[in-house]
């Protein structure tokens, strides 16, 4: 984290320095306290701005090389912005804002200081924050920001599209890339769409119309990481801010899920079984959450299939298993698009979500997810394709009437294996002995309830393509709408903040901090089972 300068250390509250011509100067307002790990797991400072403030910038420093804390705005209006681990100062203006966080009017009133406790060793730890209340701002206008909008479909065919919903600009505080070059980099990975799943924020949102404009062949998905201590959920083509301070006033896990889709998002579950304690905040799913108010799960993350792959599988047939339609997704995590990849990169597009959708646009696209047509390919867009058909008409990803015959058509799996999963139980594997290869599987609806079908074809015995379900039998409820429960986290669940640590908070980069002794047994595990899985990828 960063040092505050020494002059900045002596301020005082309400400091006035007064220049010639100037009805106002700059106003400096340092605060020093303690956070407490017991209670919420955020914690709040209010501080007054005055009329004709023009710019707020705010230095913040946790004053530990171990435990971590994470930033972020509210405005009289709301939210503003949330940095997570973000080091250099936030700033906003009316016209210009630093990564994270939004520009508009600085309007006078209560503003307040958002301290989320990301990871805390002992018993508290102090931070140092100094605010500066600006006469003038310092920040360019930045003309390029635009309120989001979608556009018109970018291809007009019905096809398979092949995406990463997974992908991190540098308006994530542990993210690297421009969104420009995050969008190249993605085209050039073979990719058709790309959606920027930042963490708990919708800065980039402004920015997506100017880089859309030079980019005709490639489609910017909205959309947002919405990333808390006990759980990370993607808000597929979300373009509103959700509160992710679960365990203030009216912030739950559910109230969550019913707010993105109030805004026809998506609400999708990210790496639910990634439980590394003290390498990564909150990766691991918690959350008590009825699978009714559950649209995807992302049955893949970058390279972390070769440990946690069975595992993600049964989650997602756990959900499955009440009759819950939630469709496969992968996504890459990708934090730096291409640059700098060591041994655990992420590249994008691995693993790679193709969706069948009526055209490329961001309606057609989520429309698709939600009929459960999709195939997730582990290891990119060079891995084998499925199509999964039947015979019968399909209402969405239902079969109409009492039987038929499913058909898998495989492209490019020529000497690997594939295999049916019925109910989350895979049956026996056959040799794929041609390009094309089919297979056909006779189903019978069920006389109660509903039973579900898959493909998988496997590299060395794993999964390396996976397909959604096609289901047979009555929906308990056709055509409803996804339902949030009032069920909200499970007891202790959204407390647990301190499990795990990340550099950039709340974000999920590994951290530092850990012990050497978990350090070097998570670096042999990931290393033998990337090996194991013939590639490395950096989470």
């Amino acid at each position: 984290m960063k040092r505050l300068r020494a002059w900045a250390m002596g301020m005082t509250a309400g400091a006035v320095a007064l220049s010639a011509g100037s009805a106002r100067a700059d106003q400096v307002i340092p605060f020093d306290g303690t956070v407490e790990k017991a209670g919420l797991d955020h914690v709040f400072i209010d501080f007054d701005v005055p009329a004709g403030t023009k710019e707020i910038a705010i230095a913040h420093d946790d004053l530990s090389s171990t435990d971590i804390l994470d930033w972020g705005l509210d405005g009289p209006n709301g939210f503003r912005g949330w940095g997570g681990g973000n080091a250099e100062d936030a700033v906003a203006s009316e016209l210009a804002a630093s990564r994270s966080y939004l520009a508009g009017p600085i309007t006078p009133g209560k503003w307040r200081i958002v301290i989320g406790k990301a990871k805390i060793t002992g018993a508290s730890v102090n931070y140092h924050i100094v605010v500066t209340l600006r006469t003038a701002p310092t920040l360019p206008p930045q003309p390029e920001r635009k309120a989001y909008a979608p556009g018109a479909p970018l291809a007009r065919d019905a096809r398979w599209y092949a995406g990463d919903l997974h992908a991190h600009s540098i308006e994530s505080g542990d993210a690297r890339p421009p969104i420009e070059e995050l969008v190249t980099y993605a085209r050039s990975r073979g990719l058709d769409f790309v959606e920027l799943s930042d963490h708990n924020t919708v800065s980039q949102l402004d920015f997506i119309d100017a880089v859309q404009q030079g980019h005709a062949d490639i489609l910017i998905l909205p959309g947002v990481e919405y990333t808390t201590y006990a759980g990370h959920a993607n808000g597929i083509g979300a373009t509103a801010w959700v509160d992710h301070k679960i365990g203030q006033p009216g912030v739950d896990i559910a109230s969550a899920a019913r707010q993105f889709h109030a805004q026809k998002a998506l609400f999708s579950i990210n790496h639910p079984v990634y439980d590394l304690g003290n390498l990564c905040i909150g990766c691991a799913w918690k959350y008590d959450l009825p699978a009714d108010a559950i649209d995807g799960a992302e049955i893949a993350t970058a390279g972390t299939n070769a440990l946690f792959g069975p595992a993600t599988l049964a989650f997602w047939d756990s959900l499955c298993d009440g009759g819950r339609h939630i469709a496969a997704v992968g996504g890459s995590d990708d934090h730096s698009a291409g640059q700098n990849e060591g041994t655990f990169s992420t590249p994008l597009g691995t693993p790679a979500t193709y969706v069948f959708a009526s055209d490329l646009s961001v309606a057609s696209i989520l429309q698709g997810i939600r009929d459960g047509r999709t195939v997730v390919k582990i290891g990119g867009v060079a891995d084998p394709m499925v199509e999964l058909t039947s015979d019968a008409p399909l209402d969405r990803d239902n079969v109409r009437g009492q039987s038929a015959t499913l058909h898998a058509k495989i492209t490019g799996g020529a000497g690997l294996t594939a295999r049916w999963v019925k109910n989350g139980k895979p049956q026996d594997p056959v040799d794929v002995t041609a390009d094309p290869f089919d297979m056909t599987l006779a189903v019978t609806a069920p006389a109660h309830g509903q039973e579900r079908y898959r493909v998988e074809v496997l590299r060395d015995g794993a999964p390396t393509t996976v397909t959604s379900h096609v289901w047979t039998g009555e929906p308990p409820d056709a055509g409803a709408p996804p339902a949030a429960s009032d069920a909200g986290p499970t007891a202790g669940d959204a407390g647990a903040v301190n499990g795990g640590a990340a550099s950039a908070g709340g974000g999920c980069a590994l951290a530092p901090g850990a012990s050497s002794g978990s350090w070097l047994a998570m670096i042999i595990a990931v290393f033998v089972a990337a090996r194991a899985a013939g590639r490395l990828r950096r989470k």
